[in-house]
């Protein structure tokens, strides 16, 4: 008997099945991206977690948290160094930590390298691993610097010192009245555009007060060198972007929606862009702002 000639495909059910095909693909690539960017976004609230754990040890030894920029009308053994160095023994990083204090004993300017060798190290736990940007040192003017993903929150700006973390502050876990489950203490923000703001272990940032490097302020203003073109503020709480130099003066992510924040209390909340309007309630220590219980 002979057998029954093979069907085969037309054209029409080939496309059909390339267009089939093509959509499974496309849809396991973007669920792919998916938990890749939401791991991401862990990865970095576990990051903030323990930097708020070495920040309360830091004040259970010192009974206050550290300064977010050390100067004291440049009284100040280690001028212009971040509260990223100075927890730096309560995240394992002892040796590093001696080496910064050797160094400013040798010579109190930071940017001199050597003896200020740490100025180029890069801290994992201080890296957002969405920042392509991160994964070696910033060459700045032949002078490579480490970055940071994570700044203290100074408050409402650069001027008010309302915050927890801000020039030559000495803020006590008594001292925030508002409630340390409703004050913010560090943010994401990624390095700026020309990566000249977001150094971890020194910098003057604005007006040498640290601002726009390690600390910045939720309604931060534009009072420097630093934005060439960018409006004076205040600036928002709002979704950013790495080319953009002008986003450098306002907290946000590289991930969906909005950004972590560490609370004073040591508890990490992914905030979203909707948020913006308390921000400046929770960025106070003692404003006696009335925050909702959701948000």
């Amino acid at each position: 008997m002979t057998p029954a000639p093979r069907r085969a495909f037309t054209l029409v059910e080939l496309i059909v099945v390339i267009g089939i095909i093509g959509t499974l693909l496309a849809l396991a690539v973007a669920g792919v991206q998916h938990v890749r960017t939401l791991a991401a976004r862990t990865e970095c609230a576990n990051k903030l977690k323990q930097i708020g754990i070495a920040l309360h040890h830091y004040h259970s030894v010192h009974r206050v948290f550290p300064p977010g920029c050390s100067y004291k009308d440049g009284a100040d053994p280690y001028p212009h160094m971040s509260w990223l160095t100075r927890i730096l023994p309560y995240i394992d990083q002892d040796d590093i930590w001696t080496e910064a204090k050797r160094a400013f004993a040798q010579d109190p300017f930071f940017l001199n390298d050597p003896p200020h060798t740490a100025l180029s190290r890069m801290i994992p736990l201080y890296l957002c691993p969405s920042d392509y940007r991160m994964r070696s040192p910033a060459l700045i003017a032949d002078v490579k610097v480490g970055l940071t993903s994570y700044l203290g929150v100074e408050g409402t700006d650069l001027t008010t010192f309302d915050g927890v973390l801000y020039l030559d502050s000495r803020v006590k876990i008594a001292h925030i009245i508002d409630g340390t489950s409703t004050t913010l203490m560090v943010g994401e923000r990624p390095p700026s555009a020309d990566l000249v703001l977001g150094w971890w272990y020194a910098g003057w940032g604005q007006s040498k007060t640290g601002s726009g490097d390690y600390d910045l302020g939720v309604r931060e203003l534009n009072v420097d060198i630093y934005g060439p073109g960018c409006p004076s503020g205040p600036y928002a709480f709002t979704a950013g972007d790495f080319a953009n130099q002008c986003d450098a003066f306002h907290f946000w992510s590289p991930h969906s929606g909005g950004a972590n924040f560490l609370f004073a209390d040591g508890s990490v909340r992914f905030l979203s862009y909707g948020a913006d309007p308390i921000m400046s309630a929770l960025a106070t220590r003692a404003g006696r702002e009335i925050v909702p219980d959701q948000y």
